[in-house]
């Protein structure tokens, strides 16, 4: 279900009869607007109106601004009181930035790679976890036929890289099915490498092909940091989890999310990870981001967020780390994966047409 009202139906507005209309509520340009009216333009034809409403004042100062840069016309404004609502209508100019050159900054080339929340069910409750997965979310689960046209249509595009992320997919019962439906991309595995040493998630971390990589959460040298934020013993067995898939013949990645880098801690986990063999291209040292469970940490925004295109059961999101921020969701379903990337790359076009004319259009609360 939307989040905010799109009408993708003719309506008549206060600025007249559009093609679609777009509500977007209190959010301004930097919140999520600016991916709502980039999908709703972008299922428009050339010369269709969208009307759209606001409740936020400096939408009146930057939808303008945004017209300007992609190309379309502001045909008509209102406002309803001194106070706002504001009310557009807009016509879709049939050119613009299709054409643009992106900037490529430190950016993973977009198309590049994919994430998948096979699920949001997971058997830890860490204190800063982005998506607010515990034993008691909702699972959520992505099913193998859906990955599978998915993985399909991403390929075509020329995707490479496949993130499997959580939750924690080895709760999965299908995630073998979901692991295959990848094949010929590079497959990620996202875990916290506690509940595949026995039984039925042993089977399937058996039967995986040793191209599939593990990326295990570790966040310290000891238990006291790691054990503290994600639960007592949790350390212990993700440690026994390392091991248990080196043995069988996978490559890890280890992964630590901190509050603050500590430079002796940072050290100290370097060590341990020497001793495990892990190499130095297989660790990541990354913040927490304020997101999900988490109320403090760095501040992530459509303006701070390189995009890494995500997918759900239920939807698609702008990166990994913001899937339970509604402003920062793409889609209300995560097919077609060309709509997805286009709003993406819609988005951005706008972004670095901003930079370039050293205009800021995009503003974060």
């Amino acid at each position: 279900m939307a989040l905010y009202p799109v009408l993708d139906d003719p309506v008549a507005t206060p600025v007249g009869a559009v093609s679609r209309l777009v509500d977007g509520g209190e959010m301004d340009c930097g919140s999520g607007l600016l991916l709502l009216i980039t999908r709703a333009m972008r299922r428009l034809g050339g010369g269709e109106l969208l009307a759209i409403r606001s409740e936020e004042a400096s939408v009146d100062t930057d939808l303008p601004v945004w017209a300007e840069l992609v190309g379309h016309e502001v045909v008509d404004r209102l406002a309803e009181s001194s106070s706002g609502p504001w009310w557009f209508a807009v016509r879709k100019v049939d050119q613009g930035l299709r054409d643009t050159v992106f900037s490529s900054g430190s950016r993973t080339p977009l198309g590049q790679r994919l994430w998948v929340y096979t699920n949001f069910d997971c058997n830890l409750a860490c204190s800063y976890c982005c998506a607010e997965s515990s034993p008691k979310a909702a699972s959520r689960r992505v099913t193998a036929d859906l990955l599978r046209g998915v993985a399909a249509e991403f390929s075509a595009m020329g995707g490479r890289e496949l993130f499997y992320t959580g939750g924690e997919p080895f709760l999965h019962p299908e995630l073998g099915d979901l692991v295959q439906a990848g094949a010929g991309l590079e497959r990620t595995i996202l875990t916290n490498a506690m509940i595949f040493g026995r039984g039925r998630r042993r089977e399937t971390l058996e039967a995986m092909d040793r191209s599939v990589l593990l990326q295990v959460s570790l966040d310290s040298a000891s238990p006291e940091l790691h054990d503290r934020q994600r639960g007592k013993g949790s350390w212990a067995r993700a440690v026994d989890g390392i091991g248990l898939a080196r043995s069988l013949g996978f490559r890890v990645r280890v992964a630590a999310t901190l509050y603050e880098e500590d430079p002796a801690g940072v050290r100290a986990l370097h060590a341990t990870l020497d001793e495990q063999g892990i190499d130095r291209e297989d660790r990541v040292i990354r913040p927490v981001a304020q997101e999900g469970f988490a109320d403090t940490g760095v501040h992530v925004s459509l303006d701070t967020l390189e995009p890494e295109p995500t997918i759900t059961a239920d939807g698609a999101w702008w990166h990994p780390v913001a899937v339970t921020d509604p402003h920062l969701r793409i889609a209300d379903a995560p097919l077609p994966l060309a709509e997805v990337f286009g709003v993406v790359r819609d988005t951005m076009a706008v972004q670095d047409a901003a930079a370039r004319s050293g205009r800021e259009v995009f503003r974060c609360a």
